[in-house]
């Protein structure tokens, strides 16, 4: 009976009672079949219906119900709490904008608290993702208040300061605000921070990306915060989302001698030209835009050279992390460093507005289509 639903899971797809799912046979929308005593329903079938009749079943219900206050991507736009995150970018510090997001309260000169390293022995092999990650594991598990929900935003606080003190330092630091500590782990340059200010504003938060459906099942689980932010990374380590930004700069590095060499080597492959496009926005990525042009106020990018020959497309925000690391001397995944250090407020955020929400709601009922017994 493989590929059969049984009569409740049916009725489960297509968002109706048992007792409806019977209506149906009798009115031959369905067929019935039996199997030791029991109806069952053709996968096909029943989806087929489900489709014509536009039902709603209990997967899709559950995603109805996530609401957010946190941001909005409207119109090519991203709005934080219904402020302009490019504006944000340009006029406020990282850590008001997380404070911002975390408690839709206005702040100016907000300090995070000192760091505290945290020791670890990994292989020469680590990427500075890897560092990220274990450094949230040995933060909770460090923290004995870590399952007091309540103290998320100085939890999230302290876990940011100590993420970044984990990362080896590249010079001395010049500041004590998040981004003159991180620069200080990323670059050998010249510090400017406002350039990495901007950039971790605007990869503060991205709506339901999957990182922060990730983030915020392990929320509805109430998984402590430290617990939250390693479900995101989890997801952000995939080849699809987070590590993106290393492929773009790795593929700038090859471009820098011979931008239209570098595209037509791709093509040639059959491999697109990473760091364009995007499944959200349609015409433009905001964040790219703005990062972007804050880095050509500084230098010439290479990245200019290869958005010339894709004018069928636009940059999104992977290939303005790349040119980030290529203009100020960063290792290749610095990138993946700067956009999980920055997702931290989103998946805190998000955590936070899930603690409200009725706890293990995100379980959905698989529709079985293997042996039966």
């Amino acid at each position: 009976m493989e590929s059969m639903l049984t009569t409740n899971q049916a009725a489960r797809r297509l968002g109706v009672k048992p007792a409806t799912v019977y209506a149906y046979v009798s009115r031959g929308l369905l067929t019935s079949r039996k199997a030791k005593r029991s109806s069952m329903f053709d996968v096909a079938e029943v989806e087929a219906l489900a489709q014509r009749t536009g039902a709603r079943g209990a997967v899709a219900a559950v995603t109805d119900r996530i609401r957010t206050r946190i941001s909005l991507l409207e119109h090519d736009r991203l709005f934080y709490r219904g402020r302009s995150a490019v504006q944000l970018s340009e006029t406020k510090r990282f850590e008001d904008v997380a404070h911002w997001l975390w408690t839709a309260i206005d702040t100016t000169g907000l300090q995070f608290p000192e760091g505290q390293e945290i020791w670890m022995a990994l292989p020469d092999s680590a990427t500075l993702t890897d560092r990220v990650r274990v450094a949230v594991a040995l933060a909770g598990a460090g923290d004995p208040l870590r399952f007091d929900l309540d103290r998320a935003v100085s939890t999230a606080k302290a876990l940011i300061a100590d993420v970044v003190e984990s990362l080896p330092l590249v010079q001395p630091p010049r500041g004590t605000d998040i981004t003159d500590r991180l620069w200080a782990r990323l670059s050998p340059e010249p510090p400017e921070p406002d350039v990495l200010n901007a950039a971790l504003i605007l990869l503060a938060d991205h709506d339901l990306a999957v990182s922060t459906m990730a983030a915020r099942v392990a929320a509805s689980a109430r998984a402590h915060p430290y617990a939250v932010v390693s479900a995101g990374l989890g997801a952000m380590e995939g080849q699809k989302h987070g590590t993106a930004s290393t492929i773009a700069h790795r593929f700038l590095l090859q471009a820098s001698d011979d931008p239209m060499g570098a595209v037509a080597e791709r093509l040639r492959a059959g491999d697109p030209i990473p760091g364009f496009g995007h499944a959200v926005y349609q015409h433009r990525d905001p964040r790219a835009d703005h990062l972007l042009a804050v880095l050509r106020s500084r230098a010439e990018l290479v990245a200019d050279k290869v958005i010339a020959t894709q004018p069928q497309t636009f940059p999104n925000v992977d290939l303005a992390l790349a040119q980030l690391g290529l203009t100020y001397k960063m290792a290749p995944d610095a990138g993946e460093a700067i956009f999980a250090i920055a997702r931290i407020v989103g998946w805190i955020a998000h955590a936070m507005e899930e603690y409200t929400e009725p706890g293990l709601r995100f379980r959905t009922l698989g529709v079985y289509t293997g042996d039966r017994p």
